[in-house]
C-alpha cells in the first residue's frame, strides 16, 4: 500500500523529470504560480545566460531545476504543496549581505543567521509562498549575481 504525499515531500518518480504539468500538480496552483513568475523573472533579467537543468538526487532528495552557469545562481525545490529556492552565498556574497544586514527584511536575516556554512557557503533555503518572498530571492538572485547591463 503506497503512502499519500505529505507536505514537504519530494517529486521522487526518477522514470523522466517532471514537466510543469507535473510541477502544476505537485506544488500546487499558488505555489506554481510564484514558481512560473520566478522562471520568467530570471529569464527577463538574465536573458539567455542560463539554461535551467533538472537533477534527480536520489531518493530522498527528489527532483530540483538548477539555474547554473560556471557557478549555480539557484535550484528551485519542487515539494508537496511547497516551492522553495534554495541560493548558496559564498564569501563574496556573504560580505555582501552583511554590509546590507540591516537592510534585509527580518525573515532572511533570520534564514541567514540559521543557515549552517559549508566549505562552499551559507545554503538558504526559502520557502516562496507570497510576494513577498518571491521579492526576497530576486533581491538574493540580484546581490550575488547582478543582471547584465542590456546594451541599448
Amino acid at each position: 500500500m503506497e503512502q499519500s504525499p505529505q507536505i514537504g515531500d519530494r517529486m521522487t518518480d526518477k522514470s523522466a523529470p517532471p514537466d510543469d504539468r507535473t510541477v502544476r500538480d505537485w506544488i500546487g496552483p499558488d505555489a506554481f504560480k510564484h514558481w512560473a513568475e520566478l522562471r520568467n523573472w530570471i529569464e527577463a533579467c538574465y536573458p539567455g545566460v542560463f539554461a535551467p537543468d533538472w537533477l534527480y538526487r536520489g531518493k530522498n532528495r527528489g527532483w530540483s531545476l538548477r539555474y547554473k552557469k560556471s557557478r549555480a545562481l539557484c535550484t528551485f525545490v519542487p515539494e508537496y504543496r511547497l516551492f522553495s529556492v534554495v541560493v548558496v552565498l559564498g564569501t563574496a556574497e556573504r560580505e555582501k549581505f552583511e554590509a546590507r544586514r540591516y537592510g534585509w527584511p527580518r525573515q532572511v536575516v533570520q534564514l541567514y543567521d540559521e543557515a549552517r556554512t559549508y566549505p562552499d557557503g551559507k545554503w538558504l533555503n526559502v520557502t516562496v509562498s507570497s510576494a513577498d518572498d518571491r521579492h526576497d530571492v530576486t533581491e538574493l538572485l540580484t546581490m550575488k549575481r547582478p543582471p547584465p547591463r542590456s546594451r541599448d
